[in-house]
């Protein structure tokens, strides 16, 4: 089978965390910013959309190239085999990004990258006129950097985040894959307890009881790839199969709770649709009244950040009872994500370890607390 350079993306931050994963399936990788690279086949862009947990999406990296000029571009762009890869009728709509380039005007690359796609398509195929585009949608991009260009094909379609479980929203959840990336930085494997205290509609705790049984996260969903012509068909529905025999069903407590019952009642929906309602012991309860017998876990929590005025007293108020109750699990590794600086203060505690991330456009930080195993 052919050999494609690949790249999956990311949120900033996350990138150790998702080479690690790669490396976990088998693949040797090179990273840089927002991108980890590695090589794989037809079967490899499956197995990696199915599996990867933290990961935004899987391209192949078709073309790499010096690009100063828009003619550069243009020639560059057109001396690819394109009808290799788009049949006549292929939508093929083009992103683009240019930082630190002198080609800095993205629309003006997008679109001289699209007339160089259509003026080759139309001699390839010996069209006059337009390309009806009415097909299947090949999603491409172009990303210049420092004036190296790459040209690549989105394989995802939808980012990864978006399993097909989550059809409720309660506030303003985490994404799945954010969620899960910050559990991929514990030492969770689903064989010691689990508890996310403020678990809001459940996404941390549902991607923990997804990662305890093993379900590979993009077991629901269609991919981009699905709709390529020169895809072999067969290949998905037998990864998914070969994943679906791969679940396991034991795997120690994992514990949600949250003081709003109405947001729980979205979580056990959330769950129900992936699958793992049965997985996840739900409770109201308010953090401050939380108790546990269980030992030698892991807790997580993404508690409210309290960004406005008048919900910073409310926040740190919060803070404070997590402290008071939390910190007495000292056989736990605990993690808490917030924006709010003053985090440790209020907790009562200073991290073992801080990790910086941006959950959308918010700075946050990623409050580590090893645990004393007993």
């Amino acid at each position: 089978m052919k050999e494609y350079t690949l790249y999956a993306t990311m949120g900033a931050g996350f990138e150790s965390v998702v080479a690690k994963e790669l490396n976990n399936l088998g693949y040797k990788t090179s990273t840089e910013n927002g991108r980890v690279f590695f090589k794989g086949t037809q079967e490899d862009i499956v197995k990696t959309n199915l599996w990867l947990r933290s990961a935004d999406r899987v391209k192949i990296l078709l073309k790499e190239f010096k690009a100063t000029s828009f003619d550069q571009l243009y020639d560059e762009v057109y001396s690819y085999d394109w009808a290799e890869l788009l049949p006549v009728d292929a939508q093929f709509p083009v992103k683009g990004r240019s930082v630190r380039s002198k080609l800095h005007s993205e629309p003006d690359v997008q679109s001289i990258v699209k007339k160089a796609i259509v003026d080759k398509l139309t001699d390839q195929y010996r069209r006059r006129g337009f390309l009806p585009e009415s097909g299947a949608e090949y999603p491409l991009d172009i990303h210049i950097y420092k004036d190296v260009a790459r040209l690549s094909l989105d394989t995802t379609g939808q980012s990864l985040f978006k399993r097909g479980y989550r059809v409720e929203h309660g506030g303003a959840p985490l994404k799945e894959n954010f969620a899960a990336g910050l559990i991929e930085l514990t030492p969770f494997d689903g064989t010691h307890p689990f508890i996310d205290p403020m678990t809001g509609s459940g996404t941390i705790a549902i991607e923990a009881a997804l990662k305890a049984k093993n379900v590979a996260p993009g077991i629901w969903r269609k991919f981009a790839f699905d709709n390529f012509d020169w895809f072999d068909k067969k290949l998905h529905p037998e990864l998914v199969e070969k994943a679906k025999a791969q679940e396991k069903q034991d795997h120690a407590p994992i514990l949600a709770s949250d003081i709003d019952q109405s947001i729980l009642e979205i979580a056990k929906v959330n769950a129900h649709n992936a699958g793992v309602l049965q997985d996840i012991k739900f409770k109201q309860v308010a953090v401050k009244d939380f108790s546990t017998d269980l030992e030698n876990g892991v807790i997580i929590a993404n508690p409210p950040y309290g960004k406005r005025l008048k919900d910073r007293e409310a926040a740190e108020k919060i803070y404070e009872e997590m402290g008071q109750t939390l910190r007495r699990l000292s056989s736990f590794s605990q993690y808490y994500l917030t924006s709010d600086p003053q985090f440790e203060k209020y907790f009562g505690a200073k991290a073992t370890k801080k990790r910086k991330f941006y959950n959308g456009n918010l700075r946050t930080d990623y409050y580590q607390y090893w645990a004393n195993k007993r």
